[in-house]
């Protein structure tokens, strides 16, 4: 099996280094067959809230926010294809690289990501539970419909590797690509007035609805988990970069039809007939009916199962992605505990990464973490801290990941060769202070 997996990903393909001088790493080509960790990250980074805010969009502006979402997308690859590229030129992960500008990224990491699992854990399971209940009325309720898909996730994400995932995940990203455009041709869009939309204008009271279909789908945290799912894949050195852009570009382009064809139905569906639907996941549930209405039962369970996949593919990628993460934290503070002791910090941390961290114990202890104490927020409101210190947290997750990025792709912690040049630093910049208007907002909103 490891075998096979190997001959897919192309790992165990780099020929060993002479001993008598460091060799550079041999240009692979850039394969759509070898496409996944960004099809992965699509999957993981659009979920059911970010469908919903672009629905919503179009139903107050109908097509003239377009363009908004085609530059969240380009913002979005800019920030993916930096997280890979660290990876690969510095064959270190991204938590490695935040550990090198100090301490309080440490801190910061490791409050946020126990706070942010706890919420997002109950949050997701709601949300792929939704379709559930909708899709078989009577059999359970919201609650139990919620903790089966957080099992299914656990135990599918636990006894699994990435090559199985990142093949799941894939077939869910066909489904909902087909639901979802299959939706959007049914309203009959208005193709003139879709290209008229790629025209940036800013309607009366549209600028937080700009910015937010700008920087809000698309990932957030999964955006630094892609470099995990690049090594995963077996892409582990600077001879992978134009497949891990070729791949990135993929997931983006992806998420771009999905951010696209979400407008398209608010425009058409809601918008021109004036029909209001709820904010957050149980929008889906709103639209499931509309459409019921509109084009009959067929249409609507169609739909549900796309919300299903939507919902459930951002779960299952979460409880993947930010426990590999989770687990390379744990791992590093252990090495870096053995070097104090020991003074051999370098082999204490290569010795780390030849680990195998979808089998290690940090890894399924944060599995777990995601699935079981948030449980409890099924049936108790979020408690007033908790969403007051997830919501400043959360807010503060996107600039902290765009400026520490262009500060180690600017420095010498990158090879000369695959640091930023003025593109990706404009972009970077840009994406940034995005972020920070968006952080600012976002903190306002809070119930202090």
């Amino acid at each position: 099996m490891a075998t096979e997996d190997n001959k897919q990903s192309g790992a165990g393909t780099t020929p060993a280094p002479s001993s008598s001088e460091e060799t550079r790493p041999p240009v692979r080509k850039a394969s759509w067959k070898l496409v996944g960790p960004g099809i992965v990250v699509a999957a993981t980074g659009v979920g059911a809230g970010d469908l919903v805010s672009t629905l919503i969009a179009g139903s107050k502006y109908g097509y003239t926010l377009m363009w908004a979402a085609v530059i969240g997308c380009i913002v979005k690859i800019a920030l993916a294809e930096a997280t890979g590229r660290w990876h690969l030129a510095t064959g270190r992960t991204i938590f490695d690289g935040w550990r090198s500008l100090g301490s309080w990224t440490t801190v910061y990491f490791a409050i946020y990501v126990v706070v942010w699992g706890f919420v997002y854990g109950g949050t997701a399971m709601s949300s792929s539970g939704l379709p559930l209940e909708a899709l078989f009325p009577g059999v359970l309720d919201l609650k139990g419909w919620a903790i089966i898909t957080g099992l299914v996730g656990l135990a599918f994400v636990w006894f699994n590797r990435y090559a199985v995932f990142e093949k799941v995940m894939t077939v869910m990203v066909g489904i909902m690509f087909v639901v979802v455009v299959y939706v959007a041709i049914l309203v009959s869009p208005d193709i003139g007035a879709a290209f008229a939309g790629l025209a940036p204008v800013l309607p009366d009271g549209s600028v937080l609805y700009t910015l937010g279909l700008i920087g809000g789908v698309g990932g957030t945290i999964t955006m630094a988990a892609y470099g995990y799912w690049v090594n995963a894949k077996g892409w582990t050195d600077s001879g992978w970069m134009k497949m891990m852009r070729l791949d990135n570009r993929v997931a983006y382009i992806t998420t771009g039809v999905f951010v696209v064809a979400m407008l398209i139905v608010g425009a058409e569906l809601l918008h021109s007939a004036n029909i209001a639907i709820a904010e957050g996941d149980k929008g889906l549930s709103d639209l499931g009916n509309v459409l019921e209405d509109r084009f009959g039962a067929f249409t609507s369970v169609l739909f549900l199962i796309g919300f299903f996949a939507t919902s459930f593919t951002s779960l299952v990628g979460v409880w993947h992605g930010v426990s590999l993460m989770f687990a390379d934290f744990v791992e590093r503070m252990r090495a870096a505990r053995k070097a104090d002791g020991e003074g051999d910090g370098d082999q204490a941390v290569a010795a780390v990464a030849g680990g195998q961290r979808e089998k290690s114990l940090p890894f399924r202890a944060y599995l777990l973490w995601l699935t079981f104490p948030p449980m409890t927020l099924l049936w108790l409101e979020q408690p007033f801290g908790l969403v007051v210190a997830y919501g400043v947290l959360g807010a503060f997750f996107m600039p902290f990941l765009a400026f520490t990025l262009m500060w180690l792709l600017n420095t010498s912690r990158t090879p000369r060769e695959w640091r930023n040049g003025i593109l990706s630093n404009v972009m970077l910049f840009a994406s940034g202070m995005l972020f920070i208007v968006l952080c600012v907002q976002q903190v306002r909103e809070i119930p202090w």
